[in-house]
C-alpha cells in the first residue's frame, strides 16, 4: 500500500473530521473528494462507513452551530464576512435569503449541495430567529443526506473497482494523486467561475462618488435623477432601514418579472449589501437581456454609499411592485 494511502487509512476519521470542519467553517477547500475517497476505501473495509458518517456529522453540526449562534448575535456582519471567504460569489447571501423566504427550514435539507449556500445557510437561520432545536434537526437531516450521498457514491465506485483486480491495483497505487487532482480540479473550477463573474461586474459597476455626482447634477439642472433600486432582502433592512435618496425597494425576483416598469430613458442604478455586488450585478445582466441597457450595479452597494458619508433617507412611498413583493412574502410566511 502506498505511503500516502496508508497514512490516510490510519488517520482517516481525524482527517475527515478536520477537513469537513474547516470547509464548513468557511475556508473554501472542497470536502467532496475526501468523502468520495472515504466511501471508496469503505468498499475494502479499510474504513467503516458508519464511523465515517458519524465524524462527518459531528464536524458539520459543530461548524453549523457556531455559525448559527454568530448569525443570531451579529446578523449581517457575519454574512458579509462569509461572502468574502466564499469562492461562490454569485450564490451568496441573497440567494440563501430567498430560499429561506420561500421554504424556511427545509432549505437546510439541500443547502450543502449548493456551492456558496452551505456555510451561509446556518447564520441566516440564526438571523431569522429560527429556534435552535428546529435548526439542529433540519441541519442534522441535511448533513446526513449530503454526507451519505458522497460516501455511498464512493462506495459504489469502490465496489465496481474491486471486480477488476488490475484496475483496483492501479487505483490503489495512484489514489493519492487522484485525490489531489480532484481537490485541485474543484478549486480551479470555483476560482474560474468567480473570476469570470467578477470580471463582468467590474466592467459594469458604478462608484458611489459617481452616483452622488449624477444625483447632484440632475438636481442642479432640474433634470430627472437616476432611477435607483434597493434590492436588499427584508432581513438586510434590520441593521439600517434607510435607503439611498429616491431609491425604491424591489426584490430581485420582482424586478425581473416587472421589468417593463424600469425606465429605458435614464440611468438605472441597482444596489444590495453583498460584497462584490453579486445580486445587483446579476439583476443588471438580466435587465440588459430584456432591453434595459443603461443599468449598472453600485460598487460596494449600500455599505459603500454609507461609508462614504453620503445622505440616506427614510423610505416612505412603496411602489406597486414592492407591494406585490410584500404580499407574496407575507403569504409565504
Amino acid at each position: 500500500m502506498p505511503i500516502a494511502l496508508a497514512f490516510f487509512v490510519q488517520y482517516a476519521y481525524g482527517i475527515l473530521f478536520l477537513w469537513v470542519l474547516v470547509e464548513q467553517l468557511g475556508i473554501p477547500i472542497p470536502s467532496i473528494p475526501v468523502l468520495l475517497t472515504a466511501g471508496t476505501l469503505s468498499a475494502t473495509h479499510r474504513i467503516h462507513a458508519s464511523y465515517a458518517l458519524l465524524v462527518v456529522l459531528a464536524a458539520c453540526l459543530l461548524a453549523d452551530s457556531i455559525w448559527y449562534l454568530l448569525g443570531r448575535r451579529y446578523g449581517n456582519r457575519i454574512l458579509n464576512l462569509l461572502c468574502r471567504l466564499s469562492l461562490e460569489a454569485d450564490t451568496c447571501v441573497a440567494k440563501t435569503e430567498g430560499y429561506f423566504t420561500r421554504r424556511g427550514p427545509v432549505t437546510l435539507l439541500f443547502a450543502k449541495f449548493v456551492p456558496g449556500l452551505s456555510t451561509v445557510a446556518a447564520p441566516i437561520a440564526g438571523q431569522t430567529g429560527m429556534p435552535y432545536g428546529r435548526f439542529f434537526l433540519y441541519d442534522l437531516a441535511g448533513s446526513v443526506i449530503w454526507a451519505e450521498a458522497y460516501l455511498l457514491a464512493g462506495r459504489f465506485f469502490g465496489d465496481i473497482a474491486k471486480k477488476s483486480a488490475p484496475f483496483f491495483h492501479v487505483l490503489s497505487h495512484f489514489a493519492f494523486a487522484i485525490f489531489v487532482l480532484m481537490v485541485l480540479g474543484f478549486m480551479a473550477y470555483r476560482v474560474f467561475k468567480q473570476r469570470r463573474f467578477l470580471t463582468q461586474v467590474r466592467a459594469m459597476r458604478l462608484e458611489p462618488e459617481e452616483l452622488k455626482e449624477m444625483i447632484d447634477k440632475a438636481a442642479a439642472a432640474g433634470n430627472i435623477p437616476p432611477f435607483i433600486v434597493d434590492l436588499r432582502h427584508p432581513l438586510d433592512y434590520l441593521p439600517d432601514p434607510r435607503v439611498l435618496p429616491g431609491a425604491v425597494r424591489i426584490s430581485p425576483n420582482e424586478i425581473a418579472l416587472h421589468n417593463e416598469k424600469i425606465p429605458r430613458d435614464r440611468d438605472v442604478i441597482l444596489y444590495c449589501t453583498c460584497p462584490n455586488e453579486e445580486t445587483s450585478a446579476k439583476v443588471a445582466m438580466q435587465l440588459q437581456k430584456v432591453g434595459v441597457y443603461r443599468v449598472r450595479p453600485l460598487h460596494r452597494g449600500f455599505d459603500g454609499w454609507k461609508e462614504a458619508g453620503f445622505p440616506l433617507h427614510h423610505y416612505v412611498e412603496p411602489t406597486a411592485v414592492e407591494q406585490s413583493a410584500a404580499s407574496k412574502l407575507i403569504a409565504a410566511i
